[in-house]
Formats: structure tokens, C-alpha cells, sequence
């Protein structure tokens, strides 16, 4: 019996479509036909001898087969990813100083790091997970390389937008909004806060009336308080923990929230190697993450 020799590109445009929901998305952000996709999804089907995907209402789903296929797609591709880096770089020295939101500490900052030191072992990462404030005033003073932050009128620091996310209203796990005649319970973090300003200003709006039940300096004692059921709070959907939920705005009579930019900060125009390589991972371990969360709205 032959042994099977996969295609990473085939491996890749199989894996991308699940990720972003859609195949003709795919296709799009790999500068491919759909055409071209198609039959790249066809050639991996006959390699394994099974159909990947089944119809699930109007769209896809996986099969059996199709789950096996993207968990080692997912590890080849990562493999590869690594392997490139480290032959554009073995030699690569020295330090970045990196700041991160606390929302991505857990769902972005582990994969980053783990790649970037099998790729890079000589080089050092210092990271500060900070509220936006300090994380722009640590760009701007030099103490930071970088920052993974959300975006501002801080026109004198070089930003790179990465995407626009929407703001929601966050419950605990199988929670329903609290009834509209009494003060909405908020969670939230110390002020001064984007979100924290954001639900209020939205409440006022709406003429409804709020009270704040929780205030914490941390997201993850914001966190705790949302899952015991203290109250709502205001985040982004990205690098949601367990235990918790998002409210749909209309269908639980919540007023809407504006969007959020998220934008990768640089203390110079022109990052060093080393940045460069850094803000790449990230900026590719967020287009995964946010690929995944359009496919499970799909």
C-alpha cells in the first residue's frame, strides 16, 4: 500500500474554509478561485477515500472523517508555520518587550509564545499584560516595543489596525437579561475604561437605568463576577472564557453597543527584525481565532 503524501497548500485551503465558514471566503483571503478551492477539497477527499463535509441545512458541516482531518491539518500546518520561521531566522538575538490586553493572554499570548521560542530560541520576550492607558503610555514612553491594544486617538504613536470588532453585552452561562424595570447590575473594571464608558453611555441612551454592582481591577475578577451571576459586563467576543455568554442586543431588549477597533502599536514606524517576526505571529494567530469565531456564528 502506497503511503498517503498530503499537500500543505490543499491542507491549508481545506482548513481556512473551516475556520472562516466558508469556502468562497477562503478563497478570497488565499488569492484563490473558488473553482481552484474546490478542487483542492476534492483532491483531499480522494486522498483519504471519504467525503469531509456533509450538508447541514444550507450550509456544511463535518464529518467523522472531516474532524480527524482538520485536527491534523490544523498540527501540519502549525509545524510548517514554525519550521519556516525558524530556517528565515535560526540566528535571530536580542529582545522585545511586548503588551498585551489581558483578553488575549489566554486565547492569543500562549500559541504566540510557544511558536516564537521553538523559532527564535535566543530570543527574549519580555510581556506586560496592562489596561489600554497603560499599554499606550508604555509604547509612548519606549518601555514598549509594542502593544496589542484597543484603538484610540493616539495619533502620536504608529498603529496598524488589525480588524473592527463589536462590542456585547456579556451574562453568565444559560443567564437572561435582568428585567427592564429595574437597574441594570453592571460588572466592570476600575475607570477609567473603554467598555465600562461604553455600557453606560449606551444605558443613558436608552433611558435605562444602571447600577454597578461589581468593579474590579482585573479582567479575570470581572470574569469571576459575570460567571456567579453579579451582573452584565461589556467585552468583545474575542478571548471569551467558559462560563459565560453573549447576549443578543435585540432579542433580550438590550440597547446596542458601538464597535471597537484593535490595533498592533509600535514605538517606531519601522519595527526590528525580531518585532517584525513577532507582530507576523500575532497577526496571524488573530485572523485564526477570529476565522473561528465567524465559523461558529455559521
Amino acid at each position: 500500500m502506497s503511503r498517503l503524501t498530503f499537500d500543505l497548500d490543499v491542507i491549508r485551503s481545506f482548513v481556512t474554509g473551516v475556520e472562516l465558514g466558508s469556502f468562497s471566503k477562503a478563497a478570497e483571503r488565499l488569492g484563490r478561485s473558488t473553482s481552484a478551492i474546490s478542487a483542492q477539497l476534492k483532491k483531499l477527499e480522494d486522498q483519504v477515500d471519504a467525503p469531509l463535509l456533509r450538508k447541514a441545512g444550507r450550509g456544511l458541516a463535518l464529518t467523522e472523517t472531516g474532524e480527524v482531518m482538520l485536527a491534523y491539518g490544523r498540527r501540519l500546518l502549525d509545524l510548517n508555520d514554525e519550521a519556516a520561521s525558524a530556517m528565515q531566522g535560526t540566528e535571530l538575538a536580542g529582545s522585545v518587550r511586548l503588551g498585551l490586553q489581558e483578553d488575549f493572554g489566554e486565547s492569543v499570548l500562549p500559541e504566540v509564545l510557544g511558536l516564537f521560542r521553538r523559532a527564535h530560541p535566543r530570543l527574549h520576550i519580555e510581556v506586560q499584560l496592562a489596561r489600554n492607558t497603560a499599554l499606550l503610555d508604555g509604547v509612548r514612553s519606549g518601555r514598549l516595543d509594542m502593544a496589542l491594544a484597543w484603538q484610540t486617538d493616539a495619533s502620536s504613536i504608529h498603529a496598524e489596525h488589525i480588524t473592527t470588532l463589536a462590542m456585547r453585552w456579556i451574562a453568565a452561562e444559560g443567564a437572561n437579561a435582568p428585567d427592564s424595570n429595574e437597574p441594570m447590575p453592571l460588572v466592570v473594571l476600575d475607570a477609567p475604561c473603554l467598555m465600562r464608558a461604553a455600557a453606560i453611555d449606551a444605558l443613558d441612551y436608552a433611558h435605562r437605568p444602571w447600577r454597578i454592582a461589581f468593579t474590579s481591577p482585573s479582567l479575570a475578577g470581572t470574569w469571576a463576577a459575570v460567571r456567579t451571576g453579579w451582573g452584565l459586563s461589556v467585552r468583545t467576543e474575542l478571548g471569551l472564557p467558559p462560563g459565560v455568554q453573549v447576549l443578543d442586543a435585540e432579542q433580550h431588549s438590550l440597547p446596542p453597543l458601538p464597535a471597537l477597533g484593535l490595533a498592533l502599536y509600535s514605538s517606531h514606524a519601522t519595527k526590528s527584525v525580531a518585532g517584525e517576526r513577532l507582530a507576523t505571529m500575532i497577526k496571524e494567530r488573530l485572523h485564526d481565532a477570529l476565522g473561528a469565531m465567524a465559523g461558529r456564528k455559521n
